[in-house]
């Protein structure tokens, strides 16, 4: 997705977040560094991961009903950010995971619910069943079988603190790329104008094909798309972005939408707030403190930049 960029560096991949990290620092050649970076990735995995028994996040999802839990600065800041972004209903929402898990499009037990099915999960997402305590910082999810799921702007927090790591040791300068979630630091070095040149996914075609390349300057780049897990049945195609306003598949004339922001868990939440609106160009505005443009793939194959 990023230029090959041969200068003095350290790079490395790393598999985590159930997806392939890939890191590369310029101007350093230590090794320390660079796995102390990745160190910090699993850290914040095991923390909010529930793929595992054994997380905070996970913790406070067993607890659901019965009591608040405690959890680290980290952890609580990143809930409070989710719950709250989740109230707007812009189609974000933090507690999606018991309708994901209903319909579990991308895995082999996938299938169309019937809608008593699907309404009987809609009760278990509602955000404004989150207590959050900032004193304590506890977190208490008040019905049985509520489920927290950060994992639709953990990767942009996490690369967010990397940045503000590698700073603390001098790193001006590097990519971080957290399985396709991409965030340049600092100015290139292989242009003397300081930009980047990074490449936007067709929707249709196999990764790391691009529909277009756009130039940027420090920013991180996100994804929101129909086009990676997809469920056919009768004929009827079934794309894995559930709206939980609905239940059901987004209803969307949008195969996908990269947008480019300062930081990368805005680019993850704002992202989410142009595909969840249907016709994002009806909604998009350049105004945003941090947001440098975006670029939009429609399902008939017309592109739409606003780097044009």
């Amino acid at each position: 997705m990023i230029e090959n960029i041969k200068l003095h560096q350290i790079s490395g991949v790393h598999k985590a977040l159930g997806t392939e990290c890939q890191l590369q620092l310029f101007g350093t050649t230590d090794q320390w560094l660079l796995q102390q970076s990745m160190d910090l990735i699993d850290h914040f995995h095991d923390v909010f991961t529930v793929d595992r028994e054994n997380s905070e996040i996970m913790d406070i999802n067993r607890a659901a009903g019965r009591h608040p839990v405690q959890v680290s600065p980290a952890s609580y800041e990143l809930v409070k950010l989710a719950v709250e972004k989740s109230l707007e209903n812009f189609g974000f929402n933090a507690l999606i995971g018991p309708l994901v898990k209903l319909w579990s499009i991308g895995f082999d037990n996938a299938h169309v619910p019937t809608d008593d099915q699907i309404q009987e999960q809609m009760k278990l997402i509602d955000p404004r069943a989150v207590k959050l305590d900032d004193l304590n910082q506890t977190v208490y999810l008040e019905k049985p079988g509520m489920e927290l799921d950060l994992g639709g702007i953990a990767k942009g927090y996490i690369a967010d603190r990397l940045r503000d790591f590698w700073h603390a040791y001098g790193v001006e300068r590097g990519i971080i790329n957290l399985g396709g979630n991409v965030l340049l630091v600092g100015d290139s070095p292989h242009n003397p104008l300081g930009l980047w040149n990074i490449g936007v996914q067709d929707p249709k075609l196999p990764r790391g094909e691009n529909i277009r390349v756009v130039t940027v300057p420090e920013c991180s780049a996100v994804t929101s798309g129909t086009y990676e897990r997809v469920l056919v049945v009768d004929g009827k195609s079934y794309h894995h972005i559930i709206d939980p306003r609905t239940g059901y598949p987004a209803k969307t004339n949008v195969a996908g939408v990269t947008l480019f922001t300062r930081d990368s868990v805005q680019a993850e939440i704002e992202c989410k707030r142009l595909f969840f609106a249907g016709h994002p160009l009806q909604n998009w505005e350049n105004k945003k403190a941090g947001r440098y443009g975006a670029v939009f793939v429609y399902n008939d194959d017309s592109v739409y930049s606003t780097f044009d």
